[in-house]
């Protein structure tokens, strides 16, 4: 008990004691925070305030470009890629199997040169049967013409010892008119004698026109087998000309782009198995939204960006189909054979559909979204001023200056959307 008393009159003692330096401090620092957080964080909000309503902008961090007098081209921009000005498919014409593949994709080949080696037995063995069918009709054409020179040469006989009958008749006639005049012969025999005769003639004319019937029939029968000849004839050049097709040979100097690659593979009748491109000459095949359609047509002159080159040309052709709102046209460039073009690279194609020559032009930037009325940021002294314009004609590298800007006025060109709700910026 006299113990648990001395330790209590000991902390009341220790109680009695001033606190250290260090205690103190912390405990100025605290009650100092708490007071000053506030009034800090009020400060913030007003210079956050002031900030926005009059805002600045650090020129180093802008892009400007000044309004100058110059000429103009309104342009469409379309996506390009380049293609071969000449690429060819190779099809089978017969059903067949690759026997061999002799060249791979990016073979270099010149005119004539083996592609693939296809089965090419049956289209063998159809070439031989017309063959054979051509010799059976020119045999039968053969035949045709020694009946006919057969039958004509009985029938010319027979007329012949038929006009001699005539001419015996004819004779005997005349006789027969003589004793009759004297009284030779009685007028029954003479009547008999002219009978004979007329009879002899009409026989003579019915012989004359079996002749000829006989020579128009057979000349109509040899036409017939002419006719066949020549479709068998016919038949057997699309044979061999197939046949000649089945070893898918490069028709001119190229580069193969595409081939098939399967030894044993089937391959049916119109199956594309190769692809010839001629890698000397390119064009490009562009595309662009549909809204542009009516503004596009033949020969429009175009611009053709090539890395940092640009490359002219014109609009060739337009693909009357549009497929999911896009238009697809083909260009041909001036410079076909560029060292800078490749197959299937991506360029940046500019449409040419009207042109000025002296206006007020502005150079683009993220700060336009198109033609008509916009508002842009015009520097004068320290301050960017958002003034109203409007804009015409557009190229891809300027636009048309109709209203609210002077020459050698300069506007902000870079993207300025985090300053639309203010009507002026500080420049620092």
């Amino acid at each position: 008990m006299i113990r648990s008393i001395g330790l209590i009159l000991l902390l009341l003692k220790e109680m009695d004691r001033p606190l250290a330096p260090e205690i103190l401090k912390r405990e100025n620092l605290k009650r100092a925070l708490k007071i000053g957080a506030p009034v800090i964080a009020i400060i913030v909000v007003l210079m956050l305030i002031s900030a926005w309503i009059h805002p600045s902008i650090n020129r180093n961090r802008i892009r400007t470009a000044k309004v100058e007098r110059g000429p103009i081209a309104a342009t469409i921009t379309a996506s390009g890629t380049v293609v071969p000005e000449f690429e060819q498919a190779l099809s089978s014409p017969i059903d067949s199997r690759v026997l061999k593949v002799l060249k791979r994709p990016g073979a270099i080949l010149a005119k004539g040169e083996a592609i693939l080696e296809l089965d090419v037995s049956a289209a063998q063995l159809d070439l031989e049967r017309v063959h054979d069918q051509i010799a059976l009709k020119e045999n039968q054409q053969a035949q045709l013409r020694l009946d006919l020179d057969k039958s004509l040469t009985d029938l010319q006989t027979q007329l012949q010892i038929k006009k001699l009958r005539r001419e015996y008749l004819q004779a005997k006639n005349e006789q027969q008119k003589q004793l009759f005049a004297i009284g030779g012969s009685s007028k029954e025999q003479m009547r008999q004698s002219e009978l004979e005769e007329e009879i002899a003639g009409l026989e003579l004319q019915q012989l004359d026109g079996s002749i000829r019937n006989t020579q128009s029939s057979l000349e109509n029968q040899l036409q017939g087998v002419a006719t066949e000849i020549r479709i068998l004839q016919k038949e057997r050049a699309a044979a061999g000309h197939q046949l000649e097709l089945a070893t898918t040979k490069a028709e001119r100097d190229g580069v193969l782009t595409f081939a098939l690659s399967e030894e044993g593979a089937t391959v049916r009748k119109g199956e594309v198995v190769a692809r010839l491109a001629d890698l000397s000459s390119f064009r490009v095949q562009a595309t662009v939204s549909d809204v542009h359609a009516g503004r596009l047509a033949v020969n429009l002159p175009v611009k053709v960006k090539v890395n940092e080159d640009f490359l002219t040309g014109t609009v060739a052709g337009i693909f009357p189909k549009i497929e999911n709102g896009i238009v697809t046209m083909n260009v041909n460039l001036d410079d076909k054979p560029n060292a800078a073009l490749r197959s299937n690279l991506r360029v940046d194609v500019f449409i040419i559909t009207a042109s000025k020559d002296d206006v007020l032009r502005l150079k683009k930037g993220a700060y336009v979204t198109g033609e008509g009325a916009q508002e842009v940021f015009v520097i004068r002294k320290n301050a960017a001023v958002k003034t109203p314009v409007r804009f015409g004609l557009t190229s891809f590298e300027y636009f048309e200056v109709l209203e609210g800007l002077s020459e050698g006025e300069e506007v902000i060109v870079s993207d300025m959307r985090d300053y639309a709700h203010v009507q002026e910026v500080k420049v620092k």
